[in-house]
């Protein structure tokens, strides 16, 4: 779709969330001490590369880090040693799937969902296997978030929602006021974008496979399978479950979202304007670590 306000001259690569509240809890009830996961979106942690390796902009190319609404995950595993191959942790949590697009996808109103400092998911401690864990590996499958960028010389912010999981079944989702109706499976890369233009309708999209930065520091002994958006995270301090814990355990999961949105920056000013020729080529989270807090 074409508009003389927002326009693009290939399919724009939007990877790696606007519902400002939780999801609802698809926990059953607990009744001892919990293991908690929380994201947080921390716009200084360092910026990482596929292979967990530090990465500036690269010449030629500019970018923003944008304001996070929310991050869906599927998937949650932790591993003892950095050899264990992937999805073959002790896994913690994986939503249900679905058949109903077709092939087996992701079902997106049955994943996880939550904003920056809240809870994502929680069960009863005693339902992990104990073990001194130094690995946490999350399977990330939706984003939500809002950047800035120029259009006929005026500034406006627009809203992404994108499909980072390798396979998702989507009914009907919002991306901020207006709401796309699929009824069907996407690929990782499918996107849709909002502006802030009055009477501009969502723009949908789908970013070539592969695409998405997925950091992996582990990945020379534990690669993940093309299309997954399994980003992993070291405790810089190893974790220990023993299965009597007698409080409730808070795994904090901070997620670099520095520099996150970036964009081949044709005319060099720094600003993001897909009307004059600039193209995004990257959306994917840049780190994940993993704390433990009290």
């Amino acid at each position: 779709m074409k508009n003389k306000y927002f326009k693009f001259s290939r399919p724009l690569v939007f990877l790696f969330i606007v519902l400002l509240s939780c999801s609802e809890d698809k926990s059953e009830p607990i009744n001892g001490p919990r293991l908690i996961f929380k994201f947080k979106f921390n716009p200084l942690q360092e910026r990482l590369d596929n292979f967990g390796r530090s990465q500036p902009i690269p010449e030629g190319h500019a970018a923003q880090t944008p304001l996070f609404n929310q991050m869906g995950a599927h998937y949650i595993e932790l591993a003892e040693k950095n050899d264990i191959p992937a999805y073959n942790g002790t896994q913690v949590y994986e939503s249900p799937m679905t058949n109903k697009g077709g092939s087996e996808a992701i079902d997106f109103d049955q994943a996880l969902y939550a904003g920056n400092n809240q809870i994502f998911y929680e069960t009863d401690i005693k339902n992990v296997v104990p073990g001194v864990y130094q690995y946490l590996r999350i399977s990330l499958s939706y984003q939500n978030y809002s950047i800035q960028f120029r259009a006929e010389n005026q500034e406006f912010t627009g809203t992404i929602a994108s499909f980072v999981g390798a396979n998702t079944y989507i009914g009907s989702y919002p991306v901020k006021n207006q709401t796309v109706t699929v009824n069907g499976n996407k690929l990782q890369g499918y996107w849709a974008f909002e502006t802030d233009i009055p009477n501009i309708p969502v723009i949908e999209g789908q970013a070539p496979a592969n695409a998405t930065t997925v950091p992996n520091p582990i990945s020379e002994f534990s690669p993940i399978p093309p299309g997954s958006c399994l980003v992993t995270g070291v405790f810089e301090t190893p974790f220990e479950i023993t299965g009597d814990e007698t409080n409730d355990v808070i795994i904090e999961c901070s997620i670099s979202i520095n520099q996150s949105f970036e964009w081949v920056d044709n005319n060099g000013n720094g600003t993001f304007e897909p009307t004059e020729g600039d193209i995004v080529v990257d959306m994917g989270v840049r780190g994940l670590i993993p704390s433990v807090v009290k």
